[in-house]
């Protein structure tokens, strides 16, 4: 009696994710749908626009990355680089590339002013008083872009209700297995759960590092960049304190790339262990609720009971319907939504992105402490705070911090 009891218990439980991954198929497919039905954004509003770029040390590809925002079909536009460090490695090819694109307005900010323990937010504050243009577009430096990159983030302003622009971003990897489990965060968690959020809460309430665009006006409004100097997630509070003034944040019809480096499966799992934590901080009632969307471990624990008590069929159901959703919500997304067409060669990968993922939510509980750019933080209440004399190991390949919003 009491087996069976349990087994109804795990069979209830590992219902919710896949409930879950359904509400998420659903989302996905309603909001890309739309966007296909909607005519393509043909608009004469095309402001001057300041692409503000915080970089430190050197992305796999960072030229390429760089210049691909040399090469953007636009009007008017300026792209400013800021490094904390005159030495840093970047410097060098952001000096090539103001030689090989003489017609394109580059400028190279070395050292910015410390207002706060974000490195990255102390970088975007000195850029946005260099910005020439009130429009300001900020990219992480793993970005890169098409053509008509601001032909689309610029005119959904000339709406005076939209006080933020952010994009997904489709992946470019080398083929490792540890960059394509950080390719799939994207499939099944950034773009999934924003979707979702969008949908149950009415509007989007966050915005992406990869692509923020705003105003210096909206910026003044929420305090600036200053006033977020202390916040791990600097990308979550700029879109979240816009959203709170009644502004919207918008989804670009189109994505960007990001271009993922060559790391180890160690250094993805500390990665996705610093997002737990961060994200923990930040919204700390969802990140409870997430328990109810990791899959992979309910299915197991329904199949084991079932297994035991000689239901079988019901063991083989669950773990062939988790595999079956989550499979079926990574395509989507990747390949019909955002249209990378590589994506199909990542998919055998989604169960052990799915207990990595797993273990960095349950290791979230139990660690404030973060590594970011070799650096050590205690993250409380959303904010970050120097670890004086923590020894925590380096990462070697240095790369913005990634969040992988859900909720």
């Amino acid at each position: 009696m009491l087996l069976h009891i349990l087994l109804w218990i795990a069979l209830v439980l590992a219902a919710a994710p896949l409930a879950y991954y359904l509400l998420s198929l659903y989302c996905v497919i309603g909001y890309f749908r739309e966007l296909r039905k909607s005519p393509p954004l043909k608009s004469s509003y095309l402001p001057p626009v300041s692409i503000l770029k915080p970089v430190r040390g050197v992305d796999r590809e960072a030229y390429e990355n760089f210049a691909s925002y040399c090469r953007l079909d636009y009007p008017g536009y300026e792209i400013i680089f800021a490094v904390a460090e005159p030495d840093d490695p970047a410097v060098p090819v952001i000096e090539r590339l103001q030689r090989d694109f003489p017609r394109c307005s580059i400028r190279l900010i070395k050292g910015a002013e410390r207002i706060g323990t974000n490195s990255k937010v102390n970088s975007l504050y000195r850029l946005v008083q260099e910005a020439k243009y009130d429009l300001v577009v900020m990219s992480d430096s793993d970005v890169r872009v098409d053509p008509d990159y601001l032909s689309v983030a610029a005119p959904p302003f000339a709406d005076p209700q939209v006080g933020a622009v952010t994009a997904f971003y489709r992946c470019i990897t080398a083929g490792s297995v540890a960059a394509d489990l950080g390719a799939l965060g994207m499939y099944l968690d950034s773009a999934p759960g924003a979707l979702v959020a969008q949908r149950l809460e009415g509007k989007m309430q966050f915005a992406f590092g990869w692509t923020m665009a705003t105003t210096k006006r909206h910026l003044s409004e929420i305090g600036g960049w200053e006033a977020m100097a202390n916040y791990h997630s600097d990308d979550f509070e700029l879109g979240n304190r816009i959203a709170r003034r009644n502004y919207r944040v918008e989804l670009m019809r189109k994505p960007v790339w990001m271009v993922f480096p060559q790391e180890t499966i160690g250094q993805y799992f500390r990665h996705e262990q610093r997002w737990s934590i961060g994200l923990k901080n930040v919204r700390p009632t969802a990140y409870r609720w997430l328990v109810l969307t990791h899959g992979l471990p309910w299915a197991l624990l329904a199949a084991a009971f079932a297994a035991t008590a000689g239901w079988g069929g019901i063991a083989a159901t669950h773990l062939i319907a988790y595999l079956v959703l989550r499979l079926g919500l990574a395509w989507t997304t990747a390949t019909w939504g955002l249209g990378d067409t590589g994506a199909w060669k990542k998919l055998w990968l989604v169960p052990l992105r799915d207990a990595i993922s797993f273990i960095a939510w349950v290791g979230g509980f139990f660690s404030e402490r973060i590594l970011w750019r070799g650096l050590a933080y205690r993250v409380k209440n959303g904010q970050l705070f120097p670890m004086a004399g923590a020894s925590l190991m380096k990462e070697s390949t240095p790369r913005i911090e990634r969040q992988h919003h859900q909720f």
